[in-house]
């Protein structure tokens, strides 16, 4: 009675999040206006530095290349995805932030979702009829909570595996970010005015960090946007806080060179510093790490030389 009960529950909840995706609600004008804006952020150009155009112009040979059927099939899954999820005025914020910083598309991330966990919610049904065909014994209620708890971490790893890739990225960001102030402020130093240096600034490299500060500069100045507005629309973008208090920085001081020189000093030695304590704070915690992994072990080595006598004391009594 339990095991039918849960199975209909778990159709009837499959079901209904079958009609929630088929089913198209009216978006409200806000969710239209966002899906504009959306759209327009989007087709904007990219600048690639020369790794990614070698990397873009190699052919495809993986199982998902661009000549496999299933790579085609998951882009097309990753499309429809992404349409569903701007129809429905699904914000993603936090998500759409960390694949911009991973220079990953939405839809292609939504698609690994959705086929990791349909993976691994089928793959306890097969093993639990492998294993019964083979001979072993097991209850019949097995296969649908280990199914339902196999497919909720297939849904929810990519998300930490997300977090933790886009948490890297944005710390090597910051990084760039305190080089580029040093730049800027030599080249304010050496007689160039502020767009010129903050373009020269971020020229200096193919680095991924510097080729995407130097395509939001050159789209702005091609749409005739500001260059501090587009490093601030670009730090909001990746959710990186340096640069967008780096643009706020920019604005305040933008008609004197001097305090803008003496602004970005100060702001480069404070990434360095913040920098430097997340490093300390990082190596204090795997030096802890050890220390308890070095306790643990002196901890078991005591009860395996005490463990004889112990018993002896115990047997003999």
């Amino acid at each position: 009675m339990t095991l039918a009960l849960l199975t209909g529950a778990a159709c009837g909840a499959g079901l209904l999040l079958v009609l929630a995706v088929l089913l198209r609600p009216h978006p409200s004008l806000a969710v239209q206006v966002a899906r504009h804006d959306g759209l327009r952020r989007s087709s904007r150009r990219r600048l690639l530095s020369a790794a990614e155009a070698a990397a873009s112009a190699a052919p495809d040979r993986g199982l998902l290349g661009s000549s496999s059927a299933v790579g085609r099939l998951v882009r097309a899954l990753g499309d429809r995805l992404e349409v569903l999820s701007a129809e429905r005025g699904w914000r993603l914020r936090r998500t759409r932030a960390d694949l911009a910083v991973l220079g990953r598309g939405t839809g292609e991330f939504l698609a690994t979702k959705v086929i990791a966990g349909l993976l691994l919610l089928l793959l306890a049904p097969v093993c639990w009829a492998v294993l019964r065909v083979s001979g072993v014994p097991l209850p019949s209620g097995v296969p649908l909570p280990l199914a339902l708890v196999l497919g909720g971490l297939g849904f929810t790893v990519p998300d930490l595996a997300l977090r933790s890739d886009a948490e890297r990225r944005r710390r090597d960001f910051r990084r760039v970010v305190g080089v580029f102030c040093d730049l800027v402020a030599m080249n304010l130093a050496g007689g160039r005015g502020l767009p010129e240096a903050l373009l020269s600034s971020a020229s200096v490299s193919d680095y991924w960090a510097l080729v995407r500060i130097r395509q939001a500069l050159a789209n702005a100045r091609l749409l005739g946007e500001n260059p501090w507005d587009a490093l601030g629309g670009l730090g909001e973008e990746l959710a990186v806080a340096e640069l967008t208090d780096l643009a706020g920085a920019l604005v305040l001081a933008a008609d004197d060179g001097a305090k803008i020189r003496a602004s970005l000093a100060a702001r480069a030695a404070t990434v360095r510093r913040r920098d430097m304590a997340d490093v300390e704070g990082e190596a204090g915690e795997k030096s802890q790490s050890m220390l308890v992994a070095q306790l643990l072990l002196c901890t078991a080595f005591m009860v395996f030389l005490a463990f004889p006598a112990v018993s002896n004391l115990l047997g003999s009594s």
